[in-house]
C-alpha cells in the first residue's frame, strides 16, 4: 500500500512558493562553508538540488514521492536523486557527508526522532545539518488565533500535509537528543515574529573518544 507521501503530487519541476525566501539565507549559510558534495533529505522534485548542481555541488538525495522522483530524474541527471527516505539505511546507499540538507520535510514526518538519527547517521563528525521547517511560537499562535486563521492553518483536510509543528525549542531538543549542537538560527519570511518558516543550523558532535 502506498502512503502520502509516496502519493504527495508533483506537476512540474517548478520551484515551490517556499524557495523565494529560503534560497537566499540558504546560500548565505553554504557561503561559510567549502563547495563540496551535500545530501539532500526530502529534495522533491529536485529544484533545490538543481539551483545547487549549477554553483558547483555535487548534490545527492532521496524523496518518497513518485511523481516527485519522475521529474526530478527527468529532468536533472546531473543530480544523484532516487526514491527513498528516512525510513530507510540511506548511509549504506549513500555514505556519508558534510554538509545535509532537509527543507520543509520536518513537519511531514512520521517519526521524528528516526529522522534525526538518520541525518546523524548520514553526518560524518562535525558535519552541519540546515534543517528548515514552518516556524512556530506562542506569539504566531497567538497571531494565528487573532486573526481567525488557526483553524485553516492548522487543518487535518490536507491530504499529504502538516503533521508535526515546530518551534524552536522542540525541534533543538529533537537534535540535541540526537548528538547535534544548534550552531545557527534564522526566521525567514515575513517580519520575525510572524515568519514563514525557520531555517535552523546544527553540527553533529564528534564522537567520543574510546576508553582506554
Amino acid at each position: 500500500m502506498s502512503t502520502p507521501l509516496q502519493n504527495y503530487a508533483y506537476e512540474d519541476s517548478e520551484s515551490a512558493h517556499t524557495h523565494s525566501y529560503l534560497f537566499p539565507t540558504l546560500l548565505k549559510i553554504l557561503a561559510e562553508r567549502p563547495v563540496g558534495p551535500i545530501f539532500e533529505l526530502g529534495c522533491g522534485n529536485g529544484t533545490t538540488a538543481a539551483m545547487l548542481a549549477k554553483r558547483g555541488y555535487k548534490v545527492a538525495g532521496v524523496d518518497p514521492s513518485i511523481s516527485g522522483m519522475e521529474i526530478a530524474q527527468r529532468q536533472y541527471p546531473e543530480c544523484r536523486l532516487e526514491l527513498g527516505s528516512s525510513e530507510e539505511d540511506l548511509r549504506a546507499r549513500f555514505g556519508t557527508f558534510d554538509t545535509l540538507l532537509s527543507l520543509e520535510v520536518a513537519e511531514h514526518v512520521y517519526s521524528p526522532r528516526r529522522y534525526a538519527k538518520v541525518i546523524g547517521q548520514l553526518l560524518e563528525p562535525g558535519g552541519i545539518a540546515i534543517i528548515s521547517t514552518p516556524y512556530h511560537s506562542y506569539l504566531k499562535n497567538l497571531a494565528l488565533a487573532a486573526s481567525g486563521k488557526m483553524e485553516s492553518h492548522f487543518t487535518a483536510l490536507w491530504e499529504g500535509g502538516h503533521i508535526k509543528f515546530w518551534s524552536r525549542g522542540t525541534i533543538a531538543t529533537l537534535f540535541d537528543t540526537a548528538g547535534f549542537d544548534e550552531i545557527g538560527f534564522y526566521r525567514v519570511g515575513r517580519v520575525p515574529v510572524l515568519a514563514k518558516s525557520m531555517i535552523s543550523v546544527f553540527r553533529k558532535r564528534d564522537a567520543a573518544p574510546a576508553n582506554g
